[in-house]
């Protein structure tokens, strides 16, 4: 892969402005920031879940804020990456100017890498896949399993359900912006954000190679997959950027996750440095000099005086977590940047370091104390009954909309609810397609639908339907 391919400013819709182009200083990828923070989409991060669904704190983090996070990271890390490129690696194909647009392209990519998320955060994405699995071999459309209706790309693309390839779903079509391209962004970013470039027939979870282990695209989006692709040089590699995308992304929320669960009284300060005892590496004197720094800062929050010594520590060490492992993820992508740059790397950059290792370990602390906790139990099964009534309905009311049978009045105005922008969608794609790919295409209007709202409208959408109130 060739950086002059890989940076691509090309838009899948391209146009052409020559007079109002030359009073725009702004680079391709600047414009695609100013896109992207002025979407609704955007701005209805803010109500979606990270990790605490419909919560009422202040300082717990959104889906909004976790991805403002991960900008900066990705930002930081666009920097320290090119800047050694530059004056360690010295590729000659690296131009000069190619480090701003690498530093903003992951600072947009960090902005939309969650926008496609439905409501309730990862679990969201569980309970999606969990209904199909349980009703594609059941629902039946014109006497047939609509599960054998489908192509086997189609059924497996609603049983292996991500977020991350419904983000490159919204922001190539179901954001209507000008028309169906959605947001039109950069072949660039979109590269950027596609984590995983294999369909859902090719995921292997246990594969050495992390780009096998979710899939990246739908069967109804493989022509603009395509496209990015043969623009950008990738043709089934992973973007170089998507690397240092997933190493901000990572860095985020599992630093993110403590602070928030420690806030929430889920964890103690007391149980956090024992389990750093117990599992930092003893081979390790950078291991085990960044967990004593938590015990420093402690300290030093005493000798301060602070209000509450342990949170201040926990604070102040996560800002040093992040610090060194935003300098590992750099140090990794460049000791491996010719396997990186051909397309033969196949593990994380955090991976088999020691701030990778740390990370692991809070991410440990946050399955046992976080996830794993009644309180978050209560909630996931509350929303699991909201986005089950919800597909049950909106999907029996899709099976047959657009066949010529006529709908019940219930299933229609459930179809009138619909956002008139993805029926739009649904509508240009759907026409003269064959009768599978059709149903494949409703079955996704509706995903599409749930994926798009906030939380609290899920929830009321779900009240507002049964005639019930949740507190």
């Amino acid at each position: 892969m060739e950086w002059k391919k890989l940076l691509c400013g090309d838009r899948i819709r391209s146009y052409s402005n020559p007079a109002k182009a030359s009073r725009d200083m702004r680079s391709a990828y600047e414009k695609d920031y100013r896109r992207i923070i002025g979407s609704a989409s955007f701005r209805r991060m803010q109500d979606k879940t990270q990790v605490f669904p419909l919560d009422q704190s202040d300082f717990v983090r959104t889906r909004l804020t976790h991805s403002l996070e991960v900008s900066s990271f990705g930002k930081s890390l666009g920097q320290m990456i090119s800047a050694r490129i530059r004056t360690g690696i010295k590729d000659p194909g690296f131009l000069p100017e190619y480090s701003q647009n690498v530093t903003d392209i992951l600072q947009c990519a960090g902005l939309i890498h969650d926008i496609g998320n439905p409501p309730f955060g990862h679990f969201g994405e569980t309970a999606i896949r969990e209904w199909f699995e349980k009703n594609l071999p059941v629902l039946e459309f014109e006497g047939e399993p609509i599960g054998e209706v489908l192509s086997p790309q189609m059924r497996e693309d609603f049983l292996h359900f991500e977020g991350n390839t419904q983000a490159f779903r919204l922001v190539t079509k179901l954001h209507f912006l000008v028309d169906d391209h959605g947001m039109n962004l950069t072949k660039a970013l979109l590269s950027t954000i596609i984590k995983y470039p294999v369909s859902s027939l090719e995921i292997d979870p246990d594969s050495p190679d992390v780009r096998f282990h979710k899939m990246g695209y739908d069967f109804a989006d493989k022509d603009n997959f395509q496209d990015v692709e043969e623009s950008t040089g990738t043709l089934g590699r992973r973007h170089p950027l998507a690397f240092a995308l997933e190493a901000a992304d990572d860095i985020a929320y599992r630093t993110a996750d403590m602070e928030d669960g420690f806030r929430k009284g889920m964890f103690s300060f007391g149980m956090l440095q024992d389990y750093l005892k117990e599992k930092i590496s003893p081979d390790s004197k950078e291991e085990q000099k960044l967990a004593a720094l938590l015990d420093y800062r402690y300290q030093k929050g005493k000798e301060m005086g602070v209000t509450d010594p342990e949170d201040y520590a926990i604070q102040n060490w996560m800002v040093n977590v992040q610090g060194k492992a935003l300098q590992a993820a750099a140090d990794s992508f460049i000791l491996h940047y010719d396997d990186i740059m051909e397309g033969t790397f196949q593990k994380e950059l955090l991976a088999d370091t020691p701030s990778g290792h740390i990370l692991e370990i809070l991410g440990e602390i946050a399955v046992r104390k976080i996830f794993h906790s009644k309180r978050i139990y209560k909630r996931e099964i509350a929303e699991e009954v909201i986005l089950d009534v919800l597909l049950d309905k909106f999907v029996d009311a899709a099976v047959y909309f657009d066949t010529g049978k006529k709908l019940k009045p219930t299933q229609e105005k459930l179809m009138s609810l619909v956002s008139q922008n993805y029926m739009a969608v649904y509508q240009l794609y759907s026409s003269g397609k064959s009768r599978e790919e059709k149903l494949y295409l409703r079955l996704l209007l509706v995903t599409d639908y749930i994926c798009g709202m906030t939380d609290h409208y899920a929830r009321t959408l779900y009240q507002e339907l049964t005639g019930m109130h949740l507190e």
